[in-house]
């Protein structure tokens, strides 16, 4: 019996060193939420501080003259300077934006995250390094897919 409680006690002091906690929950939706009002309010640091310096962000795309599909990427450089000038006239959004952060999965320094925004599905996947978690890749798609032209 002594050896089942020390057992028990091991495995419960372990599993809580390494897994994730309240505020790494809290971090990756802030992260997530940085990465969209960024756009909404036009403000570029806001998106930098949310995104791993390699993201990758992509979407599949038809090519209208060959109707083939293709992958179309974008940098974190790229997400930062549409951050600064893509919602400038307060257009692109509706008064009261929709965000919708599900967390999928979350482990000690890795997680999968889906964001439901007005018109897209953004997959996330972030990273924590150095205490901080950043969105490195990113898979998104518009509702309707027949937007991708």
């Amino acid at each position: 019996m002594k050896y089942f409680i020390v057992f028990i006690s091991l495995w419960m002091i372990s599993a809580k060193c390494f897994s994730q906690t309240k505020q790494d929950s809290l971090e990756i939706k802030r992260a997530v939420l940085d990465y969209i009002e960024s756009q909404h309010t036009s403000n570029p640091k806001q998106m930098e501080q949310a995104l791993h310096p390699r993201l990758v962000k992509r979407t599949f795309w038809t090519d209208k003259e060959t109707n083939k599909d293709y992958v179309r990427e974008t940098s974190a450089e790229s997400m930062v300077i549409l951050a600064e000038s893509y919602n400038r006239k307060k257009d692109k959004f509706p008064a009261v934006p929709k965000k919708e952060v599900k967390m999928l999965d979350i482990s000690e320094k890795t997680a999968s995250v889906k964001l439901i925004a007005d018109e897209w599905i953004d997959y996330m996947h972030l990273v924590k390094l150095n205490g901080a978690w950043k969105i490195i890749n990113v898979l998104w798609q518009f509702n309707d897919s027949a937007r991708h032209k």
